[in-house]
């Protein structure tokens, strides 16, 4: 018998609930699932927060399954008994500062780290003592039903060497554990990460992060081993990634950690061959309208959901039958192809910079090309990548179709990639990648992968039992992954780059610049387009979802009205203590696909004060007093927020409770006009 393990690659969540857990979506762009304290589903979500306003952790099942599709478990006749271990690992505080694409090993060797001469985070530990800087409670194993156990000092390994950080911090809040593992009723694993929980003892000073904090974000292995009535076993092994809350997962970026991973595998591990086989792509092959073409369409028509994107609305209206593969509609499909940039190549060629280009030009007539999006560098003047395109293989399918060589078959043939494997990942960014949200662009590299959609393991369990996990090794030059290598080029802690990571105001005009200083001010050299990051995942602009008196007496502004995701957290330190306070967006028209009304709930407006502020305090003209603008801060009085409701109280008990230490910030570059980009 042949077994197999998803999904691949799943994907936890954290989550700040001590009671309350969901499971994570079976499908890309679905709801989680509501679950008991073992990881039994209850059904799709009804809150994604407790009683007390706190985020429920999502949790990752794993299933076994038989070359016939059966599940097994411990309810299969022939099974004596399934035993997990999971090794989970943050090695963020070991790594490099994050540097945008620098160190990325597609642009060659001589853009290493090394090469490119960028620093170490906590520089001043060295050698064999930079091991200690990891948070690595080594793996823990499970087996049975309805069991569970802790990614904490309490359970470590006997023998394993170990590394947690220091129980007392300056600011925030020490990292403690990492999650826990469960066992449902049949035995299935679920993985639980953290709590969102980060602390350190110096000032943050950047988006990126700063040295001596640690947060709770890790990645790691998924072994099982089945063993059967007659003795004999089967061994299986996937990974698993703990990533921030999916305030939107009902909104599907562009191109997400899905296709990223299909692209990887049609170009490099001849997945289709009858697509692509050596990296070449067929031009007689067929694609097929509704599985290759019309989801992103769909995708690009949520963004207006939780984005100002209206060029690209465009895109989503029927201006013509896209499912129409008569020769008739031929020019229809090419003008539309033909607003999508082409990816820069790799190594960067000065030559052919597509992704340095905002418009579509024609005489004087301009028009933004798509996806408007970032690049996955807008930032820094080394590898620039101003804008977004779809990955290789997205684009050679959309040409496909635009060239007529397509169906348009609803019963069409899935690719030979497990659906597990894809919902878990395809709920995540793909592009662009700067450096994400849950992953960044090393997963673009085939060097990390073993196979289509499966991470390659560096070691077994028996050699990190003695010897540890390996500081400062780039799994991007071979031999595979160890745990935490997936997420430690992500910011430390990820609540500073997911306050910046919204919107970026991009030079269009300058291929070769990025930003300039222009009067002792580093910023994006003018002139500059408004254009955002991931707004699926950090949502910028957001309809209130308010629909009673006493909620919007609460939130302060009328149901309907679009305004800022994250109004009232002010700072990237404010959101390191209240990201939990964040609504999350969902669809109110019973999951209408055809008419999806997508909008902010159970946002912790108790912990916000509101104030309509006249201009003229500013403009010190009382004529201007009659214009206000409406301002959103994070009330200090925690008496004043008790007396708002009993959930506002728990809340406040909340963070009593946290003992949360108030963060300082050193050298930090002020948002400019009220907006939050990465300058």
């Amino acid at each position: 018998m042949n077994l197999s393990l998803h999904p691949s690659v799943g994907i936890a969540r954290l989550g700040n609930s001590t009671t309350a857990i969901c499971l994570s979506p079976t499908e890309i762009g679905g709801l989680p699932y509501d679950a008991d304290s073992y990881g039994n589903a209850q059904g799709t979500i009804s809150q994604f927060k407790d009683a007390s306003g706190l985020i429920k952790r999502q949790g990752q099942p794993f299933k076994i399954y038989a070359d016939s599709g059966e599940e097994i478990t411990l309810d299969s006749p022939d099974v004596a008994n399934i035993e997990w271990t999971v090794h989970l690992a943050s090695k963020k505080a070991e790594w490099y500062q994050y540097s945008e694409l620098q160190g990325n090993l597609l642009y060659g060797s001589a853009n290493s780290y090394q090469n490119q001469d960028i620093p170490l985070r906590n520089p001043d530990v060295f050698g064999a003592k930079r091991q200690t800087l990891f948070v690595d409670p080594g793996p823990r194993s499970i087996g049975g039903r309805q069991q569970s156990i802790g990614f904490d000092k309490d359970n470590t390994p006997a023998g394993y060497p170990a590394q947690y950080p220091s129980s007392q911090v300056q600011y925030g809040v020490p990292v403690t554990t990492l999650g826990n593992l469960l066992t449902d009723a049949s035995g299935r694993l679920v993985v639980l990460g953290g709590y969102g929980n980060a602390g350190g003892n110096e000032p943050l000073t950047s988006y990126g992060g700063s040295s001596t904090w640690h947060d709770d974000i890790s990645d790691g292995p998924v072994y099982c081993t089945v063993t059967f009535t007659d003795g004999s076993t089967i061994s299986l092994k996937a990974w698993v990634v703990v990533g921030s809350p999916d305030f939107a997962p009902e909104i599907v970026n562009i191109s997400n950690l899905s296709d990223t991973m299909f692209d990887v595998a049609v170009r490099n591990f001849d997945l289709l061959p009858e697509m692509c086989k050596g990296g070449i792509y067929n031009p007689s092959y067929t694609a097929n309208f509704q599985r290759d073409i019309l989801p992103i369409i769909n995708r690009i028509s949520r963004y207006q959901w939780v984005a100002n994107v209206q060029s690209m609305m465009a895109f989503a209206s029927n201006i013509f039958d896209f499912s129409d593969p008569s020769e008739d509609n031929l020019a229809n499909r090419q003008g539309y192809y033909s607003y999508f940039r082409q990816p820069d190549a790799q190594p960067s060629d000065p030559s052919y910079l597509p992704q340095e280009q905002l418009f579509k030009m024609d005489g004087d007539a301009r028009f933004p090309m798509m996806p408007l999006n970032s690049g996955s560098n807008s930032v820094s003047n080394i590898n620039i990548m101003k804008f977004m395109a779809l990955n290789n293989t997205q684009l050679f399918l959309m040409q496909q179709w635009a060239n007529g060589a397509f169906t348009n078959d609803k019963n069409y043939q899935p690719y030979p990639v497990s659906l597990d494997d894809t919902a878990s990942v395809g709920n995540c960014v793909g592009l662009p990648m700067c450096p994400g949200i849950e992953v960044t662009w090393s997963m673009q590299n085939p060097a990390v992968y073993e196979s289509a959609y499966v991470i390659k393991h560096y070691q077994d369990e028996a050699y990190y039992q003695q010897n540890g996990l390996t500081p400062t090794r780039d799994e991007c030059e071979g031999g595979g992954c160890e745990p935490g290598d997936l997420t430690k080029r992500m910011a430390c802690p990820w609540q500073a780059d997911f306050f910046e990571c919204t919107i970026q105001t991009i030079n269009f005009s300058d291929p070769a610049v990025n930003k300039a200083t222009i009067d002792g001010v580093t910023a994006p050299l003018p002139p500059t387009y408004y254009s955002y990051w991931w707004p699926p995942q950090s949502p910028w602009d957001v309809i209130v979802g308010e629909f009673t008196a006493e909620g919007q007496a609460k939130t302060n502004i009328p149901a309907g009205q679009q305004i800022n995701y994250a109004r009232g957290i002010n700072s990237f330190t404010q959101m390191v203590e209240f990201w939990y306070s964040l609504g999350f967006i969902r669809d109110k028209n019973g999951g209408n696909k055809s008419y999806p009304y997508l909008v902010e709930t159970e946002r912790n407006n108790d912990l916000f004060t509101y104030k309509n502020w006249h201009v003229g305090n500013i403009s010190n003209n009382p004529n201007d007093n009659e214009t206000t603008i409406p301002v959103f801060f994070i009330e200090p009085d925690k008496d004043k927020v008790r007396k708002r409701s009993a959930k506002a109280s728990r809340l406040v008990d909340h963070l009593e409770d946290k003992a949360f230490k108030r963060i300082e910030t050193v050298g930090l570059l002020k948002p400019r006009a009220g907006t939050r980009n990465r300058i």
